[in-house]
C-alpha cells in the first residue's frame, strides 16, 4: 500500500509539467485541473441523500482518464472510486472526515479501501478489471462525528 501511494504520487510529480500545459483545458466530459488531478464530470455511480449529508460517488476508468500517459507497470487498480459529500440542506461541501470502502467483485473478492482526502472530495484506486456486478459498501465518518452508510451497485461492461 505503501509503495502504490509513492508510485501514485511519483507519477503526479512527474505529470505536473504536462498538466500545466493543459491546465484548465476542457476534453468532453473530462477537464484536467491544478496539480495534474483529472476530474470526471459525469459518470456519477450512486447519488443519495444519507442522515442530512448529500454522497455522490463516481467511478472512473484510470486508462481513460490518464489515455495520454504511460500506466505504470505492475499497477493492478483499473479504476478510481471518488466521493463527494455535501450538507443536503446548504449544500455546502463537507470535506473533514475518513471514508472506508469494501467492494465485493462479480468472482466474490473484496477489496477493502481507505479512501484519501483530495481537493473537495475522498478518493482511492481500486481494480475492477472484471466484467460484471460489482457491490460497493461505504462507511464515513465526516466532521459532525456521525458515522453514515451507503451501499450500491456498480457494473463494469
Amino acid at each position: 500500500m505503501k509503495k502504490m501511494t509513492v508510485l501514485i504520487a511519483a507519477v503526479l510529480a512527474l505529470s505536473a509539467p504536462l498538466a500545466a500545459l493543459a491546465v484548465e483545458h476542457d476534453h468532453g466530459s473530462m477537464k484536467m485541473e491544478h496539480g495534474g488531478q483529472m476530474m470526471d464530470k459525469g459518470r456519477v455511480a450512486h447519488e443519495e441523500v444519507i442522515d442530512g449529508v448529500k454522497a455522490t460517488f463516481k467511478v472512473m476508468s484510470m486508462k481513460e482518464q490518464m489515455k495520454d500517459m504511460e500506466m505504470p507497470k505492475g499497477m493492478k487498480e483499473t479504476h478510481h472510486l471518488m466521493v463527494e459529500f455535501k450538507d443536503a440542506k446548504s449544500g455546502k461541501a463537507l470535506t473533514e472526515g475518513e471514508v472506508k470502502v469494501k467492494v465485493q467483485g462479480p468472482d466474490k473478492i473484496e477489496q477493502t479501501r481507505d479512501l484519501m482526502g483530495m481537493e473537495g472530495h475522498f478518493g482511492g484506486d481500486l481494480d475492477l478489471s472484471k466484467r460484471g456486478k460489482y457491490g460497493v459498501m461505504a462507511k464515513f465518518k465526516l466532521g459532525d462525528g456521525k458515522v453514515r452508510t451507503a451501499k450500491f451497485w456498480y457494473t463494469v461492461k
